[in-house]
């Protein structure tokens, strides 16, 4: 098979997974996908590693202004939109974005794919043992640009939404929980498309890149994801219904670890 067209069903497969995960589980699937899809371009594509780190994170953050735009407007519908802090934390995340975006394409691949792990390793922690609970400071202006920055830059760093980082944030500052989840989803899209943008900036006539190539991002993958992650997230959330999904989030949060020090142990 030819490995363009490989690496599309690959992703479509890919796109399964993580759809079904981020539905049932409420985990983005940036921590799922910048990994194997690493993976699969050294190993079909043949791209050097140097390449193929920042192009597997830049084409997660690009999968993810689809599902992104799909999750905001749900919560749009649902009333938990504030705009008051989807303005202030949304400012700060957009730069953030763009600031992680362009470390991330600084930065050698080695040093790049241990700060993923690193960072994985950190919000597979929060995923068991962290607790949604405030503090007794309210959230200020200047509190939810800082965070939306922090969170930003983070997650255009790793590939991800950024749910995971900023729902216990604002919860900590006094932000009710479906708020929180509210803005996180439409963060979510100012993430993709801020960091994608950032991404394909940085890669902009990059020599080495492979064709069918947007900057950093790779169309093929991208496209491969979401055709399917967007019709299974929704079966997810239906099968999270029934299943002990707190169980099953410290069983994955288990595999992204053991992943992530694969990752770590691979390049010495």
């Amino acid at each position: 098979m030819d490995p363009l067209l490989l690496i599309f069903v690959c992703c479509m497969a890919l796109g399964m997974l993580t759809g079904t995960l981020a539905g049932m589980l409420g985990i983005g699937g940036g921590l799922i996908i910048v990994p194997v899809l690493s993976a699969l371009l050294t190993g079909i594509a043949g791209i050097s590693h140097e390449l193929a780190m920042p192009m597997a994170i830049a084409t997660s953050l690009f999968t993810i202004i689809v599902t992104g735009f799909f999750s905001a407007k749900a919560h749009y519908s649902l009333g938990n939109i504030v705009p008051r802090v989807i303005v202030l934390s949304g400012t700060g995340i957009a730069f953030g974005a763009i600031a992680g975006a362009q470390l991330a394409s600084m930065l050698p691949a080695d040093i790049l794919t241990k700060v993923f792990a690193g960072l994985v390793i950190l919000i597979a922690a929060q995923m068991v043992f962290g607790k949604r609970t405030a503090s007794s400071k309210a959230y200020t202006p200047a509190i939810l640009i800082t965070v939306g920055a922090i969170v930003g830059t983070i997650s255009a760093l790793m590939g991800i939404g950024g749910g995971a980082l900023l729902v216990p944030a604002l919860v900590w500052f006094q932000v009710p929980i479906r708020q929180a989840i509210g803005c996180a989803a439409v963060s979510g899209l100012v993430i993709a498309l801020f960091g994608t943008g950032s991404f394909i900036h940085a890669g902009w006539n990059l020599p080495g890149l492979p064709d069918w190539s947007l900057g950093y991002v790779y169309l093929p993958a991208g496209f491969g994801i979401m055709a399917t992650s967007i019709f299974t997230a929704g079966f997810g959330a239906r099968l999270g219904q029934n299943m002990p999904t707190e169980l099953l989030k410290k069983i994955l949060a288990g595999l992204l670890v053991l992943v992530s020090i694969r990752m770590i142990i691979g390049m010495n």
